[in-house]
């Protein structure tokens, strides 16, 4: 199983919301630069998880991101299965699999994805961000001079 980007994304700006020993909001840009990805897709994530809940955002001048609950409260698996979608690992309907009647593989699979689950929600995300995690996640912060992200140059 591999996450999807939307997921990796998602799961870097909370882990880097954590952090909060400044004045200044964190904005999409700033997070955009930090780590080298694309301002579009991250305005897409950051609009999906403050619609969940996860996040407190404000526009204007002086607005930026929050997280919107202590960093203990935010668990993995339920993070990742929204994120995700619940959506099974295979799909034996799909074409039509010739062995789906008698066939216990996806019966297993499920099993074992049920299992990730509830290994990830033992997991907070104070938990994920513990050393050394939050350590680098302060030297991020601290940055003076990021490199751009890829298309930041071309956005208004």
């Amino acid at each position: 199983m591999q996450l999807n980007r939307f997921t990796d994304l998602a799961l870097r700006v909370l882990m880097y919301l954590t952090h909060r020993d400044r004045e200044q909001a964190v904005t999409i840009s700033e997070i955009a630069e930090r780590f080298a990805i694309s301002r579009n897709h991250l305005v897409k994530v950051v609009h999906f998880m403050g619609q969940q809940g996860w996040l407190l955002t404000s526009r204007g001048k002086g607005g930026g991101l929050a997280l919107a609950q202590p960093p203990e409260h935010y668990r993995l698996g339920g993070i990742i299965r929204t994120l995700e979608g619940n959506a099974a690992l295979i799909d034996c309907a799909t074409p039509p699999c010739a062995l789906r009647q008698d066939c216990r593989l996806k019966s297993a699979l499920d099993v074992g994805l049920q299992a990730f689950f509830t290994v990830l929600d033992g997991y907070s995300l104070r938990d994920i961000v513990a050393s050394p995690t939050g350590e680098a996640i302060i030297r991020l912060h601290r940055q003076q001079n990021p490199p751009a992200a890829p298309d930041e140059a071309t956005e208004g």
